[in-house]
């Protein structure tokens, strides 16, 4: 092919990046816009400017283009992929009524009385009504009708990040059936949004279907770039602008998972494991499984909310001693860290961590707190720091075997990406831990190669996704279980980390009583 680069648009929560792929999944040029994740006027929010996000865009273009020779024209198209569960309410200019209300934000709406019509008789019948008042509870678009009637009256158009974005780029309300993720009225089953007389759409009032963007699959055609756009990016006018999805689900598709054997794991600020299917399948009754980056696909996803969060806060807490050092002889800090983890054995001398430093919405209940036990005279932070580290594995494993048992198929594989797994020695414990090889991508920025995949296929450069994921795709680093240790962590998993949890939520509830945290 003539043009036969890829720009994709990676908006995650702490960067911008503007990544620039080849055909074969080699990452040919990077920029890098540093951005602040969330500013929070009150306790418990998290808003961002949708102008930032779309200034920083441009920013990390300028750094691409800068960084490196390759030529803006002979990219054949472009795609965006972002964060998941970030939402703009914009008017009939499509300016942007008021800060993005960004996936960390800890609001709450009011559940007031029943659910409209028949659905309260549905769902009470099926003795669901928790799942729909959690539903009503985190729905951002209810809490702004509520608290900001003016804001949801001019509201033209509601939309998440992704759609936000390819609006300002291609001046067109579309966005991928791949980057619905969030409290929205969409069907995770028939991939589509849901009929205007789902109690999706009934709790919030005035929510019609013309508020949101026409969906099209990962792969098709949003749009073209307009002259506007093009000045911001550096690239030509007119360029074709494709879908991708959620940065998760191209971090799956660009780790090569594509099947319920593979699980894919993300060591990032949110830590999860996800299977892909063809059928949906919720990974925890009544969770849905959300898009894939393959069109018609599913991943079943389980998580950890605060995941690898909880590496930066022991970073932040306890380890500027090697952040110090590192500085100094101007080397990555995560080699010290990394050598505090080796200075400690497999189990790390019976200290075990329960990773519920921020508990999911789901799972465990909402009353969960983190836990350390087993702590003794010989223990040190580096025994904390590995710890840590043990247990998001330990909960990372317990998720594969629901998902197993979901699914039905044994998992064969451990694709791992994310921050985390560029340290060798949480991918070699992690290897442990699982009793399987973990490998990690060929590039850090898999959720970039994914998107990236999308667009490859869209543009023919392949004929589906099974050939385009083998010539994309490839395996870097693998790490193989140390038997002696794969069994010392088996007893630690099954003897003592699966019944932390069962053993202290009676205390978690009380207080949570007591304390009224976490509320």
């Amino acid at each position: 092919m003539k043009n036969s680069t890829i720009l994709t648009i990676d908006n995650g929560t702490q960067s911008v990046r503007a990544l620039l792929f080849d055909l074969q999944g080699n990452l040919l040029g990077k920029g890098k816009e540093e951005i602040e994740p969330y500013f929070s006027d009150h306790p418990g929010w998290a808003e961002q400017s949708p102008d930032y996000y779309w200034e920083s865009l441009g920013k990390a273009c300028q750094k691409l283009w800068a960084s490196c020779d390759h030529d803006p024209a002979a990219v054949a198209a472009m795609t965006v992929t972002t964060q998941r569960g970030t939402v703009v309410n914009v008017d009939q200019n499509g300016e942007a009524l008021r800060p993005a209300i960004v996936w960390l934000d800890q609001r709450h709406a009011q559940v007031e009385g029943e659910l409209p019509g028949l659905w309260k008789w549905v769902f009470k019948l099926a003795r669901l009504e928790d799942v729909a008042n959690r539903f009503r509870e985190n729905c951002q678009a209810l809490w702004i009708s509520q608290n900001q009637p003016d804001i949801w009256q001019k509201t033209h158009k509601y939309l998440l990040l992704s759609g936000y974005l390819n609006f300002r780029l291609t001046g067109a309300y579309v966005d991928s059936v791949g980057s619905q993720v969030g409290y929205i009225p969409f069907d995770y089953k028939k991939l589509a949004w849901a009929a205007e007389s789902d109690w999706r759409f009934r709790i919030v009032p005035g929510l019609r279907r013309d508020m949101l963007p026409d969906l099209v699959k990962p792969g098709q055609r949003i749009g073209e770039l307009h002259a506007e756009a093009a000045r911001h990016t550096g690239l030509p006018e007119g360029l074709p602008v494709l879908a991708s999805a959620s940065d998760k689900a191209c971090e799956i598709l660009g780790s090569g998972g594509a099947s319920p054997d593979i699980a894919c794991m993300s060591y990032g600020t949110t830590a999860t494991i996800n299977t892909t299917n063809t059928k949906h399948i919720e990974p925890i009754k009544f969770m849905p499984a959300y898009p894939s980056a393959i069109p018609g696909a599913f991943c079943s996803e389980i998580m950890i909310y605060r995941g690898f969060w909880m590496v930066s806060w022991f970073k932040k807490e306890f380890g500027l001693r090697e952040q110090r050092i590192a500085d100094e002889q101007g080397i990555p800090a995560e080699a010290l860290f990394d050598e505090l983890v080796n200075s400690v054995p497999a189990g790390s001398m019976g200290l075990m961590l329960q990773p519920y430093w921020s508990p999911g919405v789901r799972d465990p209940g909402p009353e969960a707190k983190g836990g350390i036990i087993g702590f003794g005279d010989v223990h040190t932070r580096a025994h904390i720091y590995r710890a840590i580290l043990e247990g998001l594995a330990y909960g990372l494993k317990e998720g594969m075997l629901r998902l197993e048992k979901r699914n039905g198929v044994k998992i064969k594989a451990l694709r791992v990406a994310g921050g985390g797994s560029q340290s060798d020695a949480a991918m070699q414990l992690t290897a442990d831990i699982f009793g399987l090889p973990a490998q990690r991508a060929h590039t850090y920025e898999t959720s970039g190669l994914g998107a990236a995949i999308d667009v490859a296929v869209g543009i023919g450069a392949y004929p589906g996704f099974e050939s385009a994921i083998a010539n994309m795709t490839r395996a870097g680093e693998i790490f193989y279980p140390e038997p002696e240790r794969q069994r010392l962590y088996e007893r630690l998993f099954k003897e003592v980390y699966l019944k932390m949890y069962p053993q202290l939520q009676p205390l978690y509830r009380s207080i949570r009583d007591i304390t009224g945290y976490p509320s």
